[in-house]
C-alpha cells in the first residue's frame, strides 16, 4: 500500500515507552496459510493485552499472495506456485526463498491510531535498512513498495532512468493491531516474480540487494532490520545471543 509521495529520509523519532517487543527468527520455510493462522492468533492476543508486540522474520516457500485489491489478468502464470488470498492490503506478490519477510504485530493503540503515519514507517523502516547496505530506497507515487533507481539500465522509452522494485509492503489492522508487513529481496530467484505482475506495475522491473552487487546474507538484513527499527519506531530491540 502507498499514501503518496515524501520525503525518503528515515524519521529521527524519540524513543516512546511501549513496552516489551519480541522479536523472532523462524528457521527453514515457513507454511504460508500456517503462519497466517499464528499471526491471526498473536493479533488477537496482543489486542487482549496478553502477549507483547512481536515481529516474526521468516522466508517462505515459492508462492504468490493476492491482496485485497488483486486483479485477476495480473496472475499470468496461475498453476506456478501456490496462490494464496492474503487479506492484506495490495494486489499480488510473490514470497520464496531468499526473501526476508518481516511480519510486524504491533499495536496502534499505543502507538497512536494514524494509519498513514503507520504506513509511513513501515516505508521508512525499509528505507533505513537498505541504507545501511548503501542502497538508496525511494518512494513514488501510484507505485507500491520501495524502489531503486537503476542508472546501469538502459533507460525507459520515454527517457526517465529504469527503476526495479526492492520491497513490498502490506499491512491489515485488526481491533488496531496491524499484521503483515514488509518484504525484502535479499537473493530470492527473481524468475519467480514471472507468474505475476507485482503489485499491478507493468512498467518497472524488480531487483535484490545480490542482484545489485552486494554480498549481504539474510542474517545481515535481520540485524539492519533490527537496528533500525529503534531508529524509526523508538523500540529498543534485544540483545543479540
Amino acid at each position: 500500500m502507498s499514501t503518496g509521495p515524501r520525503d525518503t529520509a528515515p524519521r529521527d523519532t524519540a524513543p516512546r515507552d511501549t513496552g516489551p517487543l519480541e522479536w523472532c527468527t523462524l528457521p527453514g520455510l515457513s507454511d504460508y496459510a500456517q503462519t497466517l493462522r499464528a499471526m491471526e492468533d498473536r493479533v488477537a492476543q496482543i489486542a487482549a493485552g496478553r502477549a507483547p508486540e512481536a515481529i516474526w522474520l521468516l522466508e517462505h516457500p515459492p508462492l504468490y499472495t493476492a491482496g485485497t485489491s488483486a486483479r485477476p489478468q495480473d496472475l499470468t502464470d496461475p498453476d506456478r506456485f501456490p496462490v494464496f488470498n492474503a487479506g492484506r492490503g495490495g494486489q499480488y506478490t510473490y514470497h520464496g526463498p531468499g526473501q526476508r519477510v518481516a511480519y510486524a504485530m504491533l499495536d496502534l493503540n499505543r502507538r497512536g491510531r494514524d494509519v498513514r503515519c503507520f504506513v509511513h514507517q513501515m516505508e521508512d523502516w525499509v528505507i533505513a535498512t537498505l541504507d545501511q547496505f548503501g542502497i538508496r530506497g525511494e518512494r513514488r507515487a501510484g507505485r507500491v513498495g520501495v524502489w531503486v533507481v537503476r542508472p546501469d539500465k538502459p533507460p525507459a522509452p520515454d527517457g526517465t532512468p529504469r527503476e526495479d522494485k526492492i520491497a513490498a509492503i502490506g499491512i491489515k489492522l485488526r481491533r488496531w493491531v496491524s499484521f503483515h508487513g514488509v518484504s525484502i529481496n535479499v537473493e530470492p530467484d527473481l524468475d519467480h516474480f514471472d507468474g505475476i505482475i507485482p503489485c499491478g506495475i507493468r512498467d518497472h522491473g524488480v531487483t535484490s540487494l545480490v542482484d545489485l552487487g552486494l554480498p549481504v546474507t539474510l542474517e545481515d538484513v535481520d540485524l539492519a532490520l533490527q537496528h533500525t527499527f529503534q531508529q524509526v519506531f523508538g523500540n529498543t530491540p534485544p540483545d543479540q545471543p
